[in-house]
């Protein structure tokens, strides 16, 4: 599994990359983590607003940061 946080590194893209972390974690789950600062790279996802998880190359969350619990549940669909 692969695991982009998107945004420019702030206090929010950070708390939302932590969360992921966690529930990886907890879950068990093998993935790798990517941290997307550049504008280009971010808008090439569609996203508008970060920051965004996206999950296996779909963007699953954007805008928000999403808690550790949402994060298992977006993962374990």
């Amino acid at each position: 599994m692969n695991i982009k946080i998107l945004g420019g590194g702030c206090k929010n893209c950070q708390t939302l990359y932590e969360n992921a972390v966690e529930a990886v974690k907890e879950l068990g789950i093998d993935a790798a983590f990517e941290k997307v600062t550049e504008m280009k790279d971010i808008l090439s996802f569609g996203v508008m607003k970060t920051p965004a998880l996206v999950v296996d190359g779909a963007v699953k969350v954007s805008g928000r940061v999403v808690s550790k619990e949402e994060v298992k549940e977006i993962l374990n669909k």
